[in-house]
């Protein structure tokens, strides 16, 4: 895979790369400062390809700002969202050895910007620096959770169960039982392995039962309790 083009960092892009970086690895600016200069920031279009399904990669890339999908396309054309990669997380090669084909494809949603930097370096530098190193511990680990979590409820939950936990999950994510910006059918159809039609009809049926309602371009989980029992 040829390597993206890259820029030179300026001062105010350093800045905003140093401090992706120290909130990412719980680190001082000093060694935030170093693996901010060992990789090279580049931006990428909205739905454009950063890694292709296929692909042997041997760089690591911190989201800066945006997010990114990993998208798996199976034999008969499903597409499958496997994660989500929001600011301060990493994707791509996490390891020098990790010389493996990309097993799905991540695609830019919205505009996003990453810091890009070689596996190997990377490596030394969490060999170097102890949070570095525990910081990608903590990332994987909180990764697989969110893998376990999503294989569990495609095998043990109907497609109508999956749309309830995912949107108790988002609501209780933000304290507030309130889901902003409200979830786009198709995209919440994407997360949880269904259709859009069944998205529809489940959430409106949640609406005419009065267990959700909107409140400005929020969705608001009014009975999380009555929904956690739906789950099924």
């Amino acid at each position: 895979m040829p390597v993206p083009r890259m820029k030179t960092l300026s001062s105010r892009t350093d800045e905003t790369a140093i401090a992706a970086v120290a909130s990412a690895f719980a680190c001082s600016d000093e060694i935030a400062a170093m693996v901010a200069r060992a990789g090279r920031l580049n931006n990428f279009r909205s739905r454009s390809v950063i890694l292709r399904q296929g692909d042997v990669v041997g760089l690591a890339y911190l989201i800066v700002s945006g997010f990114a999908k990993a998208l798996f396309y199976s034999v008969d054309g499903q597409v499958i969202l496997l994660h989500e990669y929001h600011q301060g997380e990493l994707f791509g090669a996490l390891e020098e050895a990790d010389r493996t084909p990309q097993d799905a494809d991540v695609i830019a949603a919205g505009d996003v910007t990453a810091l890009v930097i070689d596996a190997g370096e990377l490596a030394m530098l969490a060999e170097q620096f102890g949070c570095i190193g525990l910081a990608l511990s903590r990332m994987l680990l909180h990764r697989l959770r969110k893998t376990t979590r999503r294989m569990y409820e495609r095998t043990a939950l109907s497609a109508v169960g999956r749309i309830h936990a995912e949107l108790l999950q988002r609501a209780r994510e933000n304290g507030d039982m309130t889901i902003r910006p409200a979830p786009v059918l198709s995209e919440l159809a994407l997360q949880v392995a269904t259709t859009r039609e069944t998205v529809s009809r489940t959430v409106n049926a949640l609406y005419r039962r009065g267990l959700i309602r909107r409140d400005g371009d929020g969705l608001v989980i009014v009975a999380p309790d009555r929904l956690e029992e739906m789950i099924l």
